[in-house]
């Protein structure tokens, strides 16, 4: 989408806030509506043939505060399907999945609800994308317990080994 259509298709409506959890349990309310939803990119590209790119975005708790890097546990996964312009898409970060937190961005676009275009897919068609924080790889914490069970499984091995040797020889 050119930035001239982009600038008159903001000036003539003004977003409205919404979260990814208040569009899947009234999305009809939104239907048609132009949003803004802040989350993190996450699953993979779809990159398809008429020049958009399909993703979802998470909008939880687990954005901004990984289980992996200390975060609690609040809950499932909140998250849309989100359909961006391909030239919107182009330098984002990967997407977030195991040990990666994808980008985290603002999103503006219309939201779709039970599209007949689409099949009944109810989906965020974006206009919009800014960056909010960038992707990141999250450190993989090392657990003790874990670390002491596998240094013992190897000792017990070693032991098993050796008898195996000493018991071979012997014969």
């Amino acid at each position: 989408m050119s930035l001239v259509l982009l600038a008159l298709v903001l000036a003539v409506s003004t977003p409205v806030p919404v979260s990814g959890a208040e569009l899947v349990a009234d999305g009809a309310a939104y239907d048609g509506e132009l949003v803004v939803v802040e989350g993190e990119l996450v699953g993979d590209y779809g990159r398809r043939g008429d020049g958009t790119v399909w993703t979802q975005l998470n909008d939880d708790p687990y954005v901004y505060e990984p289980v992996a890097e200390g975060g609690p546990l609040r809950g499932g996964n909140v998250g849309i399907g989100v359909r961006i312009p391909a030239e919107l898409a182009e330098d984002l970060d990967p997407p977030g999945g195991y040990r990666i937190r994808g980008p985290v961005v603002r999103l503006t676009g219309t939201w779709r609800y039970h599209d007949p275009a689409r099949g009944g897919e109810s989906y965020l068609d974006v206009v919009a994308l800014e960056v909010v924080e960038p992707g990141r790889t999250v450190p993989k914490p090392l657990h003790p317990v874990a670390l002491v069970v596998g240094v013992l499984l190897l000792v017990v091995a070693f032991g098993l080994w050796r008898s195996y040797v000493a018991e071979r020889d012997r014969l």
